[in-house]
């Protein structure tokens, strides 16, 4: 799987869409790089960009919007009611698919390194790509805004990461780094009540809410306040009472393994000052802020919802927990909604949990493992939920090659060309062979005899499917690749520089050619064994289809060596 990386700049303009239209098109100026939306703000005179590709192409479209928002923005005359500091106010990198959070801080650190050196901008790492912890948070890092620069670079704790320790009076100062996706879902209700989507939003999000008793079943929220008094510290969760803040703190820490004082401090009180404020019931989610509201053009309520780390808490699990709690208080959970774009592995989460809560296979094709996903969690109650529009790093195989009819790609092949060629078909011969490596093992789930082996069968789909598609997709990569030997051989030959360039090109596109049926005879081998154990199964029904699948992955093996050789 290509690793995609996801960037979302913030740009101190919101007003003049000819400012933002000449940024976006240096981004879509950049080749391998998707512009997914752009979102202006007139109140706030800020613009929110997003685009998505691979982190080469992501990196260098970074660059190219932060240098031309430092050339048309001049901060000196902004005004806007969001916190800002800079041109580039923020530039976040974020993993979306194969990347790692490490991907995405390598690309922080040299895109931010390039801006303070090329551009002379004061640049900041925070989040993952912080230098040091005090920098870990935006707002620290932000704090005093583009007023307060000059007297913030003066002081040695805040010397930037990149660039010059002068104030840069034009485009102030860019806040460079890598976070984890947000995920903006909703969850509709078959209410209008406001009150009822609170209830059940207070109970999900990391802040938590009051903690009452009396009369709290079934709502929560009609019960009495509970507060601190001298002497008396009640837990949030149980019904002890402590004598001290330092004693709850023991008690909490022990009980939840987690630090009571920094659970205060987050939501902005003194733990040293709690007589007469309220107690704080825990949420059931961390990464996520929620609250309810309504709205009219869905005639429902929602519990809106930010998960700002779905690897922690993902939407999945978070609308089970509505529903559980809705179903108490009589209240139907109808569907939820995405804001904006999810990533490919939060639904293929989703997908793989459902599937194997219905003791289906989970090793099915990428896309219907998604629609399991949609469905479930019903995306499509109150907006459409397009899958290839909503859902990014979603694995596509857009090849010309893979996506011609059988009949096209055979008549292809026959023609009078190098490539399509050999390695082409051998990896096809291969993915053929995954995929029915994968279907034998789909058969075989479900059926009562095979119960006992079912995440067994589950595992060896997923690997197959796996193998099917890096396989599928060499059909197109290996054409591709000698395709670069042909260039190199078309490249002139007049005169000593001209044949030595040619002779490198042409030692490069072997070398290329080389490495593509290389892996494609690895992956085949391994397609090899998973036939074996779909064989093994013992489901005498399909046992021909994995010797048929067998076969195919040894065609596959056999043909991308022959390719290998005759290519070095």
């Amino acid at each position: 799987m290509k690793k995609v990386i996801e960037c979302v700049p913030n740009f101190s303009e919101g007003r003049d869409m000819s400012v933002i239209k000449e940024i976006t098109d240096a981004v879509e100026a950049v080749q391998g790089v998707e512009l997914l939306d752009v979102d202006p703000g007139e109140s706030t005179n800020r613009t929110v960009v997003t685009f998505i590709g691979e982190p080469e192409p992501v990196a260098e479209a970074a660059f190219r919007a932060v240098q031309k928002a430092a050339e048309l923005i001049d901060m000196s005359v902004h005004e806007g009611e969001h916190a800002r500091f800079g041109a580039t106010d923020v530039c976040p990198f974020v993993p979306v698919s194969g990347a790692t959070m490490e991907d995405c801080v390598e690309v922080a650190r040299a895109v931010g390194k390039r801006i303070g050196e090329e551009l002379g901008i004061p640049v900041y790492l925070y989040e993952h790509a912080a230098s040091t912890p005090a920098r870990r948070n935006l707002a620290d890092v932000r704090s005093g805004e583009y007023e307060g620069l000059p007297e913030k670079l003066a002081d040695p704790e805040w010397k930037p990461d990149f660039g010059p320790a002068e104030f840069n009076a034009k485009s102030g100062a860019t806040a460079v780094g890598a976070r984890e996706f947000l995920i903006a879902y909703n969850i509709n209700l078959n209410t209008t009540d406001r009150r009822y989507a609170n209830e059940i939003a207070y109970e999900l999000r990391e802040r938590g809410r009051w903690k009452r008793v009396g009369n709290i079943e079934p709502f929560y929220y009609k019960g009495e306040v509970v507060y601190f008094e001298e002497g008396k510290f009640p837990d949030g969760n149980s019904d002890f009472v402590a004598g001290s803040f330092e004693e709850l703190a023991g008690f909490y820490r022990e009980k939840y393994g987690g630090d009571l004082y920094e659970r205060y401090r987050g939501i902005g009180l003194d733990p040293e000052n709690l007589a007469g404020r309220p107690v704080y019931k825990d949420g059931m989610f961390t990464h996520l802020k929620g609250i309810g509201w309504v709205v009219d053009d869905y005639q429902c309520a929602q519990v809106s919802m930010n998960l700002t780390d779905f690897k922690v808490t993902p939407p999945h699990e978070v609308l089970e927990a509505a529903r559980e709690i809705a179903v108490r208080r009589g209240i139907v959970v109808t569907g939820s909604e995405v804001v904006g774009v999810v990533p490919f592995e939060a639904m293929r989460q989703a997908g793989r949990y459902y599937l194997r809560r219905m003791q289906k296979s989970t090793g099915i094709p990428a896309r219907d493992v998604v629609t399991t996903a949609v469905q479930a969690m019903g995306l499509g109650d109150v907006t459409n939920f397009d899958i290839d529009k909503k859902v990014i790093g979603l694995p596509v195989q857009d090849g010309p090659l893979v996506n011609m009819k059988v009949a096209d790609f055979v008549d292809e092949v026959s023609r009078d060309t190098p490539a399509p060629g050999g390695g082409s078909i051998a990896a096809l011969a291969g993915a053929l062979g995954a995929a029915l490596a994968s279907m034998v093992a789909n058969l075989s789930v479900g059926k009562g005899e095979f119960d006992d082996q079912y995440d067994e069968l589950c595992d060896l789909a997923e690997r197959a499917q796996a193998a099917k598609d890096e396989l599928v997709a060499a059909v197109d990569a290996d054409t591709e690749a000698f395709n670069e030997v042909i260039a190199g051989m078309r490249m002139p030959k007049d005169t000593p520089e001209q044949i030595a360039g040619r002779s490198a090109a042409i030692r490069a596109g072997y070398k290329a050619a080389a490495e593509v049926p290389l892996r494609t005879a690895q992956v085949c081998r391994e397609v090899l064994d998973l036939c074996r154990a779909a064989a093994g199964i013992g489901n005498e029904a399909v046992m021909s289809d994995a010797g048929v699948g067998a076969l195919m992955a040894l065609a596959g093996v056999q043909g991308a060596v022959h390719n290998v050789r005759i290519n070095l």
